[in-house]
């Protein structure tokens, strides 16, 4: 849905500009150029992994821009009472700052809330991208990870916003190491004074009643050896998609586009790809939005230029987000050495 209304007149300028030769646009970049990304992790002190984003953002204080603030939590959640699933399981949600849409009602504020919300879930929560560290005990407990992003600000290209900011949390996330523990009986049947119970190992060697050594499958609970915010990192991280937005106005097609030229087209296609490790690209998700229509040879050439666009968008992100780690294990390091 457009987020902005714009008369006939400035619909028709704005089209007539990106169809001519060369196609002009009101900020001088060519059609497949991006605004500016600003990218941070790190930024929720409390949060398992965060990032903020902007895309847009011009110089001075206030600049505007797209901006997602993205944040994961994790917790945890008792399998054996039907709250979670075997293997963990991932909740999204977007919810949309009313000051990035003055505009529009509430009702339509929830809508859109509800559509960008669906989006992402459908698309992150795809068993081929299900991190393999969110397990803790089997058929006991898992870690229920929830990413809460928020749309700051709406200067355009929202979609492909949303995806980067929450690639970017889903990569600075942290999963706490869990260690399997089971209580022992003394087998002597002597009373303890305290609740850890001895046991004697065939090597006669005396080991606590909360013993680590035992498969995860016969615990009956466990411990953390990590604060909050230590652990490892998401499994499987590498492989969260992206999206570009192809902004659709026949004969061309355009990226990153502001909200008024989101106005003025008549057909966006979001193509989400993710990139694994020596693999093949994988499409995760694909949807058409707005009025217009595409035939079947237009669709596998817009498929074909999205995978290109969309390659290219995770390359520059990853350089970035393995920036990010660099600067803040050094950042780490020398708060640590200053203790």
């Amino acid at each position: 849905m457009a987020t902005v209304t714009i008369s006939k007149a400035e619909r028709s300028y704005i089209q007539t500009s990106l169809q001519a030769k060369p196609p002009l646009r009101a900020d001088g970049r060519a059609l497949l150029d991006y605004r500016t990304v600003l990218l941070e992790t790190g930024v929720a002190p409390l949060a398992n992994g965060s990032a903020k984003l902007n895309i847009g953002k011009t110089s001075g204080e206030g600049g505007g821009g797209t901006e997602i603030l993205a944040a994961t939590k994790l917790e945890v959640e008792d399998i054996e009472n039907g709250e979670g699933v075997e293997g963990g399981r991932i909740s999204c949600s977007v919810t949309c700052s009313p000051s990035a849409y003055p505009h529009i009602s509430s009702n339509a504020l929830d809508d859109l809330q509800y559509d960008y919300t669906t989006i992402l879930q459908q698309t992150l929560s795809h068993p081929t991208l299900h991190p393999p560290n969110l397990g803790i005990l089997p058929k006991k407990r898992s870690w229920l990870l929830s990413l809460d992003l928020v749309v700051v600000s709406d200067s355009g290209n929202v979609f492909d916003a949303l995806f980067m900011a929450a690639r970017a949390a889903l990569w600075d996330t942290k999963v706490p190491r869990t260690r399997p523990v089971q209580y022992r009986a003394n087998p002597s049947g002597r009373s303890s004074g305290d609740n850890m119970q001895v046991d004697q190992e065939n090597d006669q060697e005396t080991t606590s009643g909360f013993d680590t050594r035992q498969m995860a499958a016969t615990a009956a609970d466990f411990e953390l050896p990590d604060y909050w915010d230590e652990g490892e990192t998401l499994g499987g991280r590498e492989k969260w998609p992206v999206c570009v937005t192809l902004n659709i106005l026949p004969p061309v097609h355009f990226l990153d586009a502001n909200v008024h030229e989101e106005a003025s087209v008549p057909l966006r296609l979001l193509l989400a790809f993710s990139f694994p490790p020596n693999s093949s690209a994988n499409l995760q998700a694909m949807r058409l939005l707005g009025p217009g229509e595409l035939d079947l040879a237009q669709m596998k050439s817009l498929i074909a230029y999205g995978q290109k666009y969309a390659k290219d968008l995770f390359t520059a992100l990853e350089v970035k987000l393995r920036e990010e780690d660099t600067r803040r294990n050094v950042k780490a390091r020398t708060r640590f050495a200053a203790r």
